[in-house]
């Protein structure tokens, strides 16, 4: 019997259905978590709410396949580590979306109102009714930073205040967007210029740590509110605070550093805040148990891994193309030489796999550099590149660009570019294709297999010489390809064999052709 570990004070909803399923269910949110797996090694599932799952916990579980967050965040739980060790970490997305929207909402009015101060001051017997003048939420502008499960649910519970809705998501363009909610998609600038009140519903990672700060606040609306109730880490409490002297903000917030009594720094610049509450109520605590408890027997039973966020690759990425980005940045780095230092990489993800770029950076490493392991412990891509020196830039995206789903990567050697390469590849008709190498457009090479790339001064006689060389030590020819560059300068002769080509065999092409690169690629592509 598989058994479930419960820390917290979960609805029993969860417990009830893991042992219809026959599963054996540990509930106690009285006992310390370090403790408590002391006490169940051979648990195999965690269920948690706001509980930190460390590396420490994770190894007292030898067993442990699977780590259920019953709730959207899962900061307080190592996926990194967890990911090293095998085991899986799911979350369960929009469980508690309506109840966080809700309070939004509630915010808004309690700060247009004067709900808490005017409550205060009418129970110590005193009638300030001119002090709590308030304003209507009728006709005003709300900016949603992030249009996730919960932003979406913001406009919903508000479109009865016939208000108009600014909206800031680099994920989710205007065709995204449901019409009948009338949102108009703008740059975060502009959200926060023309909004009465934005309301903050992002993570917190190294890009948006700190991003709520005097650039953009300095942009709203005198008297304008700001509701947090995303991540405290979001937000500069110090630009805050000037933005409340200089202009009169309104701030309302229920998210902190750390979930516990104790004294808050946000205390002398928030106008309403709350014990982070914007999950807890009777039904998200409800839904999320009962989610947490489906997953994860979805997940033993049947092997449905959705909601998994810490696998290689989120729902919606189509695996090859990791393996494609793994095998441009192969063949560029061989362009540039392995022993080459590397100052710099450039990447573009178009279409659909812009969303995508954070889980394509990893198989981009790998294919750069063989000592790069993704799944290392304390080892991500951004901390590997700054050990390496290497400044990284993913460029934004012009939509205009048909190139449909495709990377580009650019190598960089030293630091005044003396070398660079650009490789480009997409997937069509279910094969991995090159479709250009710098200035070498329209190659359309498919990298499997045995390649030979060789880039010299356009001449003829240099095809015929290099078969030549290739026949007289048994190496059969499959494929060929030999465009010019756009000044019809140079050509890149690329030719798939049936076998791999040794050094001897380059040295040779070298030595009786002028040639400005000679090198190979093997890619097995499984």
């Amino acid at each position: 019997m598989k058994k479930v570990l419960i820390p917290t004070k979960l609805n029993t909803i969860a417990a009830d259905l893991l042992k219809k399923n026959n599963y054996e269910v540990i509930q106690d949110s009285e006992t310390p978590l370090p403790e408590l797996a002391q006490k169940n090694p051979d648990t195999e599932i965690v269920i948690v709410r706001s509980d930190k799952v460390t590396s420490e916990i994770i190894d007292i579980l030898p067993r442990l396949k699977l780590v259920v967050r019953a709730g959207a965040g899962y900061n307080t739980i190592d996926i990194n580590y967890a990911r090293y060790k095998g085991v899986d970490v799911m979350n369960t997305p929009g469980a508690n979306s309506n109840a966080v929207a809700e309070e939004v909402v509630a915010l808004y009015l309690a700060a247009y109102r004067h709900i808490v101060p005017a409550d205060i001051s009418t129970r110590q017997g005193k009638w300030e009714k001119k002090k709590f003048m308030g304003r209507e939420l009728t006709g005003k502008t709300i900016g949603i930073i992030g249009l996730g499960n919960i932003g979406k649910l913001v406009i919903n519970r508000l479109q009865g205040f016939e208000m108009k809705f600014l909206a800031y998501d680099p994920f989710v363009s205007a065709d995204d967007i449901n019409k009948e909610q009338d949102v108009k998609m703008c740059t975060m600038e502009e959200v926060f210029e023309y909004s009465d009140c934005v309301t903050l519903h992002i993570p917190e990672n190294d890009k948006t740590k700190g991003i709520i700060n005097s650039s953009l606040l300095n942009r709203m609306k005198n008297n304008a509110v700001l509701i947090n109730c995303a991540r405290a880490g979001i937000i500069n409490e110090s630009d805050v605070k000037k933005a409340k002297e200089e202009k009169g903000l309104v701030f309302c917030n229920d998210v902190y550093p750390k979930d516990a009594a104790g004294e808050k720094s946000v205390a002398e610049i928030a106008d309403v805040m709350l014990p982070h509450l914007g999950a807890s109520t009777y039904e998200a605590n409800y839904n999320a148990a009962r989610r947490a408890a489906t997953q994860a027997v979805n997940y033993m039973e049947k092997g449905i891994d959705n909601y998994v966020v810490n696998k290689g690759i989120p729902d919606g990425l189509d695996v090859r193309y990791q393996k494609l980005a793994n095998l441009i940045a192969r063949i560029a780095r061989a362009y540039l030489g392995k022993n080459i230092s590397l100052h710099q990489i450039e990447t573009n993800f178009y279409g659909k796999l812009y969303q995508y770029s954070k889980w394509l950076l990893s198989p981009v490493l790998k294919g750069i550099s063989s000592d790069f392991d993704p799944y290392q412990v304390d080892v991500e891509p951004e901390k590997y590149l700054e050990k390496c020196g290497i400044t990284y830039k993913n460029r934004d995206v012009e939509r205009g660009k048909k190139y449909g789903e495709s990377i580009t990567i650019d190598l960089f050697e030293g630091k005044n570019t003396i070398n660079k390469v650009s490789v480009r590849g997409t997937i069509t008709e279910s094969n991995f294709m090159i479709s250009r190498i710098n200035d070498f457009d329209k190659m359309y090479l498919d990298p499997e297999g045995y390649n030979i790339f060789i880039e010299y001064a356009d001449m003829p006689g240099i095809i015929g010489t290099v078969a030549s060389i290739l026949g007289k030590n048994g190496i059969n020819i499959c494929e060929m390809r030999a465009p010019q560059d756009s000044a019809k300068e140079n050509a890149m002769l690329v030719i798939k064999t049936d076998k791999e080509i040794n050094d001897e065999i380059i040295e040779e092409i070298k030595r009786v052709t002028e040639v400005h690169k000679c090198f190979t690629v093997s890619i097995d592509i499984s």
